[in-house]
């Protein structure tokens, strides 16, 4: 793959939710962490941001170059005008061929909206460090790796994808880690965004709701660093080259 930089698209972000008031004095909102992500890696960047919550949507696909949906603490089932809002954004935006990021939320709500499934797993709290192994390399994850360590925190996860859609990383918790949709959506269960103490501040928060066993594992998996640089790599090569592939009638 030849090298990008500089990356000189628009990225919307679209917030489907806001970081919790105590923390964004430490942490920032959603926003922040997405600027301060890709900053370290693409400083020349260009951003505009939505709030979905509140109903501040895109007229137009055409508004940015590529566009990222945020995590969010609600569930992309719940019955809130905003999301009904949103899965029909995630199809428009899609089916436009422009570049889709998904995280956590952004990452179900893509699945839901273009015919995947979401549930409520059984398997209970996703905290911490996790790892995806990658079953499915492609030319953008540069710099190569064979697995990708990234903070999470979620109890939903997409357990059926929808049409179009490959899985490309995942591991016995979440098997749907990290998800192509057709050529120019990228979906990752993980936060790349996240820092150990949001992720630690998160965690204590819901210390009682996870309880013992979980808070205790996943605060014990900070100590290792997750692998933000490489995912913020690794997005902005997805966009790139799927801007290039639309430019070129791809």
């Amino acid at each position: 793959m030849k090298k990008q930089p500089p990356y000189s698209f628009r990225l919307g972000i679209l917030q489907c939710d806001h970081v919790m008031p105590d923390l964004q004095a430490n942490f920032g909102d959603y926003p922040e962490m997405f600027r301060n992500l890709f900053g370290e890696v693409a400083p020349e960047l260009q951003y505009r941001d939505y709030d979905l919550t509140q109903m501040d949507f895109p007229e137009s696909p055409d508004e940015c170059d590529a566009w990222l949906f945020t995590g969010s603490k609600w569930s992309v089932y719940d019955d809130e005008p905003w999301i009904h809002r949103a899965l029909d954004l995630a199809r428009t935006l899609h089916h436009s061929g422009r570049p889709v990021v998904g995280i956590c939320f952004g990452h179900q709500l893509l699945a839901k909206a273009l015919g995947g499934e979401v549930i409520k797993s059984d398997k209970g709290w996703g905290v911490g460090l996790h790892r995806a192994n990658v079953e499915a390399p492609q030319n953008w994850m540069q710099p190569h790796l064979g697995k990708l360590d990234l903070l999470v925190s979620h109890q939903d996860q997409v357990t059926q994808l929808p049409p179009g859609a490959k899985c490309l990383a995942g591991h016995s918790f979440c098997p749907n880690d990290i998800v192509q949709i057709d050529n120019n959506t990228l979906t990752f269960q993980g936060h790349p965004e996240f820092s150990a103490g949001y992720s630690k501040g998160l965690m204590e928060k819901r210390e009682q709701i996870l309880g013992n066993k979980t808070f205790s594992e996943g605060i014990a998996s900070l100590q290792q660093a997750p692998d933000k640089n490489e995912a913020a790599q690794w997005i902005l090569n997805f966009i790139a080259e799927a801007i290039d592939n639309k430019s070129c009638g791809q």
